[in-house]
This record gives C-alpha cells, structure tokens and sequence, in this order.
C-alpha cells in the first residue's frame, strides 16, 4: 500500500457501512497510544472494536501496519479500513409499548428505564425499536431515514432514563424533526433527583462535552474540543443532601444533563457511572438502591411536520420514582403533602 498523502478529519461518511478512514497526527496528539488516538476520533467505534482492527491488520502508520501500543508522532499519516457490518435488521417483537401520542405523522412513546431505543452492539432484542416494529412497522408506518435499525428514530433516551420519546412515522416528517432539533426549535424538559444542595434555584451550565478517552463508556467536560452544550435548570423540591430540578436541553449531547450536573458536584441520583454513590443515605439510613438513574424525560414539545401546529406531550413520572422521593422525605421527616406538591404537574 502506498502511504497516503497526510488529511485531516475523515474521507468518508461515519454512516457509511464500509470506508476509508484518513487520519493525519497533530503536534498535540503526539505520543498518544494508537488505539487511543483513533478511539477519540472515532467515537461512533468502541476501543475494542479499534483494537481489533489493528490486530486483524487493517491500521497502517505511514504504509506500514500499525500496533496498538504504538506512539503516534507528530504529521503520521494513518489509514483505518473499516469493513462492512454484516447484514442485520430489527424484528417486530410484541413488547408493551404506552402510546401518548399519535397521529399519521409522529407518535410519542413512554419509554421505560432500562429499555434500549434500537438494538446495537450487545443489544438484538427488547428494544423500543422491536416494540415498534410490532405496533407499526409491519403496516410500513415508521420512517426508513434512519436505516433498518432504527426505524422511526429520531433521537435517544439514555438506557436508564425514561419518558418521552419521539418516533416519526414517514420520510418526510422524520426529515423536518431532524430540522427541528438541529435549530434547536424542540423543547425537552427532564426531572432529576440529585445528590447535594443547589446553591441558587436556578442556573444555566454551558460546558463541553466530549468523549472520555480513559473509560469509553463516559462523557466528559474536561476536554477542550468539547461539543458546545446547554443545561438550563430550575429546584422543584428542596430535601435535605439532595434537589430535585427541572432541567431543559437546549443541545442534545450524549449524557448531558448527567454529565454536567456531575460536574457540577450534583450528580444524578442512581448513576454510579457519574459519582453518585450506590446506596444514597438519608443521614444514618440507607436508601434503597434505585436500580436506574431518578432521571425522566417528562415534557417533549414541537412543531407538527405537517400542519406546523405546537404538540406538547407530557410522560408522567413513573410511580417507583414518586415513591422514592416519599421514603426519602419520610427519613428526612418531610411532609409527603410537600412531595406531592412538587411532583403535581408531572403526574
């Protein structure tokens, strides 16, 4: 193979099911790992996946095959062939689905926590998109923009966040969606439950986000190539060591309301992976584990893709989430009336 001549960024199209991938190595990249390295320019492929690429011989450094400990050094040229997945496709699978809203154009479904959107790495099975394929898509009622494995997707819901989710339900409404998210037209509130006392009772966060390069799994604010990302959030209820907020998305990062609250020192109750510990305790007495994140997707509004009329839909706060704000202000000796109130417009 001859060495290619040094570019940056990629040559083709993330979504494309085979490519080739050009890479050229900057000053301030210089002596990070191989497998690193391409692990931060490639969010969209797992560290395993690349280090498996390396192995079976499809990395080269400057022409030659690269090893995974190798340490990139300033203008390497790199080239990554990524070859084509298998051929793979959802099934309609008859799982419960709570329907809030629909029409001939978009519906909006209560998602559950714990559920995947669309099936992926690890994930064939149990996902919002099997559940779907079964309500809709054996009429050929859900949008095809998205490819055979995300049928009617339009955006995510993390695994353990529930709530609102939007499905388009043809082409044409899933391209004016996408419109709309991209201009930031869409309004998403969530509920949170997190660790700590908010100093103020509202605030705005605006850190990056990007990808950790030391646990993949993560997101982070700490990197300066940060996607720019807008958290606005206002306290619903005061309990002692922990607030429950409204937060609106104003930017849909991956993570975000759990990233950046974390990084504030208030992460999310539930998310071990954000710092929250794994037993919260109401002074002396230990909670129950959660077993999710007291995250919930309550409030999606839009323009119709069609008429152009605004829909807001609201999911309501699953009642274990209700019921663990009670036990906790029953250990704290709050008032249940006091929960209830603040929790009331989201039931």
């Amino acid at each position: 193979m001859n060495p290619p001549s040094p570019v940056s960024g990629r040559t083709e199209n993330a979504r494309e099911s085979a490519r080739t991938v050009k890479l050229a190595v900057t000053a301030s990249d210089a002596g990070e790992r191989l497998d690193r390295f391409l692990a931060s320019q490639l969010p969209e492929l797992s560290r395993t996946r690349i280090q498996a690429l390396v192995d079976h011989g499809r990395v080269t450094v400057n022409g030659a095959l690269g090893k995974r400990s190798y340490r990139v050094e300033s203008g390497d040229a790199l080239v990554l062939e990524v070859p084509a997945p298998s051929a793979a496709s959802a099934q309609p699978e008859a799982i419960p689905l709570e329907i809030l809203y629909q029409d001939d154009d978009v519906a909006v479904v209560n998602k559950p926590a714990g559920m995947i959107v669309h099936p992926g790495a690890g994930a064939k099975s149990g996902t919002i998109v099997n559940a779907l394929l079964h309500e809709f898509g054996v009429r050929g009622e859900l949008s095809s923009v998205g490819g055979e494995l995300r049928p009617g997707i339009v955006h995510r819901l993390d695994r353990e966040t529930s709530g609102a989710l939007l499905i388009t339900r043809n082409d044409p409404a899933h391209r004016a969606l996408v419109g709309q998210f991209s201009g930031r037209q869409i309004e998403k509130t969530y509920l949170a439950l997190l660790h700590g006392k908010l100093p103020e009772d509202s605030g705005r966060v605006e850190l990056p986000v990007a990808r950790d390069l030391h646990r993949r799994i993560r997101m982070t604010t700490r990197r300066r190539e940060g996607r720019a990302a807008r958290t606005d959030w206002r306290v619903r209820l005061r309990l002692p060591g922990y607030t429950l907020v409204e937060a609106d998305l104003h930017t849909g990062r991956t993570h975000q309301i759990r990233v950046h609250f974390s990084a504030l020192g208030h992460p999310v109750v539930g998310d071990t992976l954000y710092g929250a510990p794994r037993l919260p305790k109401v002074g002396s007495a230990a909670l129950p584990a959660l077993g999710r994140n007291f995250l919930h997707a309550a409030r999606i509004k839009f323009l119709h893709p069609t008429t152009g009329k605004a829909i807001e839909v609201r999911a309501p706060l699953p009642a274990g989430l209700v019921d663990y704000l009670r036990e906790l202000a029953r250990l704290a000796g709050v008032q249940r009336a006091v929960v209830d109130a603040a929790v009331k417009p989201y039931l």
